[in-house]
């Protein structure tokens, strides 16, 4: 068991969210307990206090602007980890800048795999219920009739341990915070 980890996550609360966990009900429904979000942190023991890691992100949220993103095919990272996902095609690039300024100071680690944006559908339990759940999420995902951009406008900083994790503070991009004098 792992202590407690740090992410920030943008959740995904328009009808591609909505796809994603009616899917995950469907296809996978003991592992339904996470809002659909796309990591922008991966999970991570924090390095410092929980609120200076806010301050840092925070101040990196706010001069940061909101943008958008397009998803992508349907793809699984087998036989790496039975996980299969919405790939982030347009605008990925922006999501890996926003990685890699969140990954400094107190939240800085050395992450096991190459950062790659995406929209997990389901993390499987084995790598053959990942190949079934990859056919049936192809198929839905094809005829899925509603846009497929997302608005990146607010970060959310988590803390949890296994698969239950909390939401500790929102960070919406571009805002701009006035000093007083």
């Amino acid at each position: 068991m792992l202590g407690l980890q740090y992410a920030a996550v943008a959740y995904v609360r328009n009808p591609v969210g909505m796809f994603v966990e009616e899917l995950r009900r469907e296809l996978h429904p003991s592992h339904t307990h996470a809002d659909a979000h796309i990591t922008i942190l991966p999970p991570r023991p924090l390095m410092g206090s929980e609120e200076r890691a806010i301050e840092r992100l925070q101040e990196i949220c706010a001069a940061t602007q909101a943008f958008d993103i397009s998803m992508g095919d349907v793809e699984s990272f087998v036989p790496a980890t039975p996980t299969v996902f919405i790939r982030v095609a347009y605008g990925a690039y922006r999501m890996r800048e926003l990685h890699d300024q969140f990954n400094v100071d107190g939240l800085e680690f050395c992450e096991p795999w190459p950062y790659m944006p995406h929209l997990t559908v389901v993390k499987a339990d084995t790598e053959s219920e990942a190949q079934q759940v990859l056919k049936t999420a192809r198929r839905r995902w094809e005829n899925f009739k509603e846009g497929r951009r997302i608005r990146i406008d607010s970060v959310t900083f988590v803390k949890g341990s296994g698969e239950r994790w909390v939401d500790v503070a929102p960070l919406p991009l571009g805002e701009v915070r006035l000093v007083e004098r």
